[in-house]
C-alpha cells in the first residue's frame, strides 16, 4: 500500500471544452479525421481557437499522433505533447497529464483526445492478434495457450471468483446493465437510444464467456472525443462553467498485469483502482458520501461493482445491492454499455455536462463527479467539481 500523502495538483486546472463526433458502427472516415473533428468541436465549445492550443495528450493505442492531429486541426507550435499507456486505463490520466502541464506552466491550453474506428476497423473485442514480442506481452503466454484470448475471457476469470467468494449469481451483473441502458435510452447521442432493457432480458442474453453475458459487455464504437483543459483563472473568462480538476490519480497494483493479473493473493477486487481511490480521497479531502454522480468505467459490468467497493461506496460483495438501491446516480450518459465505447473519454465529457447542468439525465444540483478509467489494467481517475 502506498504511503504517499495528498498531492498539490487539485484546483489548478479545469476542463473548459468537450467535443465529439457522432458515435457509430461505421464512421466512413479515417481515425485522423475523427480526431480532428472532435478537437475542433471541443475548442469551439470552450470558446477557444486552434491558435490557443500549445499542448496535446492522447493514448499509446492511437494511430493519430499529437503532431499529426495538431496539423489537421490547424494547431501551431506545441510546447507539450504526451501519451499515456494501458488502453482505457489512460482516459482520466490524459486529463491529469494536461492538468500537470498547466499547473507547472509548461503549457497554457492542452487538448486530450481519443479517436478510433473500433468497430469498422480494429476490434479490441477480437482479442490478441499479430502482437510483436515484448516483455509486457510475455504475461499473456500464461493465458493465451489455454484459451483466454479476449478481454471478456480475462475479465471472466475475476468475475467468476467474485461470484464464488460472495455466494452470488451472474444475474447480479444485470443491475449495472439495466441502469446504463435506462440512461442511454434517454440520450440521443447513445447507440442504444430508446432501447432500455430489463433484468429478465439481461438474464436471457447469451453467454459470451461465463459468467459474462452479452449485455455485460460493452459495445464496439467508431468515433472521437476531445477534452480541453486550461488554468482555473483563464477558465473563468470562457463561455461555459469550468469543471475544476479537484483531484487526479493513476494507479497500478502489486503484481499488476494488463487484464491478466491472476496471480495476486485475491481475485475479488481491483487493487489498481484502490490505489487511485486512496489518492483521490487523500488529495480532495472528500469521501463517498460527498459525490453527486459517478461515471465508472464499464467495459464489463462486474468491474463496476468492484470499483464501487474499492472506492468505499459499499462493502465487498455489496456492489449490486448498492446499484439496485440507486444510492448514486451512475453513468448518466449510458456508459460504454449504452452510449459508446470511446475508452472512457465520453464518460469524462458526461461528468462535465453534469457539472454544467446540461446532461440529458441531469442530477439536480450536481457539484462533484467521480470519473474512472479502464479496469483490470493500470488505471486512473478524476474528481471534478463545480467552480466555487
Amino acid at each position: 500500500m502506498s504511503a504517499r500523502g495528498a498531492d498539490t495538483l487539485g484546483g489548478k486546472a479545469a476542463v473548459v471544452g468537450i467535443g465529439a463526433t457522432e458515435f457509430s458502427k461505421d464512421s466512413g472516415r479515417s481515425e485522423l479525421t475523427l480526431a480532428a473533428e472532435a478537437v475542433r468541436a471541443a475548442l469551439a465549445d470552450a470558446g477557444l481557437t486552434a491558435a490557443d492550443v500549445d499542448g496535446m495528450v492522447t493514448f499509446t493505442m492511437d494511430t493519430s499522433p499529437e503532431i499529426t492531429v495538431a496539423q489537421a486541426a490547424g494547431i501551431g507550435e506545441l510546447s507539450f505533447f504526451s501519451r499515456v499507456h494501458y488502453g482505457g486505463g489512460a482516459a482520466c490520466a490524459t486529463v491529469q497529464q494536461a492538468a500537470l502541464a498547466i499547473a507547472s506552466g509548461v503549457a497554457e491550453v492542452v487538448v486530450s483526445y481519443r479517436a478510433f474506428n473500433e468497430r469498422s476497423g480494429r476490434r479490441f473485442g477480437s482479442g490478441v492478434q499479430r502482437r510483436e514480442p515484448s516483455a509486457e506481452g510475455a504475461a499473456l503466454g500464461w493465458a493465451l495457450p489455454f484459451g483466454l484470448l479476449t478481454p471478456a475471457s480475462w475479465v471472466a476469470m475475476t468475475a467468476q471468483r467474485y461470484l464464488h467468494t460472495y455466494g452470488l449469481s451472474p444475474d447480479v451483473f444485470g443491475q449495472v446493465a439495466v441502469v446504463d441502458r435506462r440512461h442511454a435510452a434517454r440520450n440521443p447521442a447513445a447507440y442504444f437510444y430508446g432501447k432500455p432493457i430489463t433484468l429478465a432480458e439481461h438474464a436471457a442474453s447469451r453467454w459470451i464467456v461465463e459468467p459474462l453475458r452479452l449485455l455485460d459487455c460493452c459495445q464496439e464504437t467508431d468515433g472521437g472525443q476531445a477534452i480541453v483543459v486550461t488554468s482555473v483563472e483563464r477558465a473563468r473568462d470562457l463561455p461555459n462553467p469550468p469543471a475544476v480538476i479537484t483531484a487526479a490519480a493513476q494507479g497500478a497494483g502489486r503484481g499488476q498485469e494488463q487484464m491478466t493479473s491472476f496471480y495476486r493473493d485475491e481475485l475479488t477486487g481491483l487493487p489498481e483502482m484502490g490505489v487511485v481511490a486512496r489518492q483521490l480521497w487523500r488529495t480532495s479531502g472528500l469521501a463517498p458520501g460527498d459525490i453527486d454522480v459517478g461515471i465508472l468505467y464499464d467495459h464489463f459490468a462486474p468491474f463496476v461493482l468492484m470499483q464501487l467497493e474499492e472506492f468505499g461506496f459499499c462493502g465487498p460483495g455489496e456492489g449490486a445491492e448498492f446499484v439496485a438501491a440507486g444510492e448514486l446516480p451512475l453513468n448518466t450518459h449510458g456508459g460504454q454499455l449504452g452510449e459508446a465505447y470511446l475508452h472512457g473519454m465520453n464518460g469524462i465529457a458526461e461528468a462535465v455536462r453534469q457539472l454544467r447542468g446540461t446532461s440529458v439525465n441531469q442530477v439536480p444540483g450536481a457539484a462533484r463527479a467521480l470519473v474512472t478509467a479502464g479496469t483490470g489494467v493500470p488505471t486512473s481517475g478524476l474528481l471534478l467539481g463545480a467552480d466555487g
